[in-house]
């Protein structure tokens, strides 16, 4: 076989490769996410796929001479959950569109920068669809656990995920940087085994560093609108807030939730007053996205809480301190399934 005929082999594995990837992403967008439009435009792709994939190519086919077809990797071998199965196929699909580009430029410049074009389409797609995923896990989550440090912190963190928790705050100002960045990633990784959200307090830097979810900023971290262009749009955003001037901006920026509070004193928040029913009151008329009640909320205080018209409320100590952190998050589980 000569270069052309070795060239076109390349192009007709890839072209195959790129179509695999993308149907295994389709059928989750078609019957996982009943998404008929994200479907069709996967099926589109596959098609476009499918109309560059010349008789030429095909006839270069040597399977039983892939010297590849043997060669796999542990990691092939199993997915821990959905999101890395689809991870998985996207990469695949986007690594063949680069071959595909590459040695398109050998034979056909038209096919080169049609797999360029494909290949941010198809970028676009992955950014769709998880920042869909991450918005449905926003949406359904109630409860909130903001960790603060403790001797037990992992497996008080793990307790709380086996209890059904599924939003996760990673917050310690007082942390070096190096220390902060290792614990962030142990509790990504922990939290993304029980397919909970994960956000990182205050630091972008570290949010992108570890994967995480998003990042949750106070009224004095960086702005929400440059975070916003570092993270873009598939990571989830949360503001703290404590009045209506704070959550004007919070909705100009385009959060993705808001911290309301503090409900009670709190150490947590030292010195700083409570926000007031009032407030709590107008966010709840005022503010379409999910919000989290936040401040000194405790088992004891809770019913009062959630009858003031909270839905979702952001725990701290009365989860971190427990005796039991998961009985208690099975306590408080309850007690919002109960309104």
């Amino acid at each position: 076989m000569n270069d052309l005929g070795r060239i076109h082999r390349i192009l007709d594995a890839n072209l195959d490769r790129a179509r695999e990837g993308l149907r295994v992403i389709e059928e989750w967008y078609r019957f996982g996410l009943n998404q008929s439009s994200l479907a069709e435009s996967c099926k589109n792709y596959r098609q476009e796929l499918a109309r560059w994939h010349r008789p030429e190519f095909w006839a270069a086919r040597d399977t039983a001479g892939d010297v590849g077809t043997e060669l796999t990797h542990p990691q092939e071998t199993q997915r821990d959950d959905i999101l890395s199965l689809l991870k998985a196929n996207f990469c695949r699909t986007q690594e063949a569109l680069r071959v595909l580009e590459e040695y398109g430029k050998l034979v056909d410049v038209n096919l080169s920068q049609a797999m360029k074009q494909l290949r941010y389409q198809i970028y676009q797609l992955e950014s769709e669809l998880f920042a869909n995923q991450r918005q449905q896990k926003l949406e359904q989550a109630y409860l909130y656990l903001i960790t603060m440090p403790c001797p037990n912190l992992f497996n008080t963190v793990e307790a709380a995920l086996q209890s059904g928790l599924t939003l996760v705050q990673y917050r310690d100002k007082p942390q070096t940087d190096n220390n902060r960045y290792e614990i962030a990633q142990k509790l990504c990784t922990l939290c993304h085994q029980y397919n909970a959200l994960f956000i990182i307090n205050d630091r972008v830097d570290i949010a992108l560093a570890v994967s995480a979810d998003g990042v949750h900023l106070g009224q004095q971290d960086m702005p929400l609108p440059t975070a916003r262009k570092l993270l873009g749009h598939q990571r989830i955003i949360g503001c703290s807030t404590t009045n209506p001037d704070e959550l004007e901006r919070a909705i100009l920026g385009g959060a993705d939730y808001v911290g309301v509070g503090p409900v009670y004193a709190t150490p947590t928040k030292a010195g700083k007053p409570p926000a007031g029913w009032d407030y709590v009151a107008y966010v709840a008329q005022t503010w379409h996205k999910p919000w989290f009640a936040i401040g000194g909320i405790d088992l004891s205080n809770c019913e009062t809480v959630l009858g003031a018209g909270v839905q979702r409320i952001a725990i701290v100590r009365a989860i971190m301190d427990a005796e039991n952190p998961g009985a208690t998050t099975q306590q408080f589980l309850q007690q919002l399934q109960a309104k």
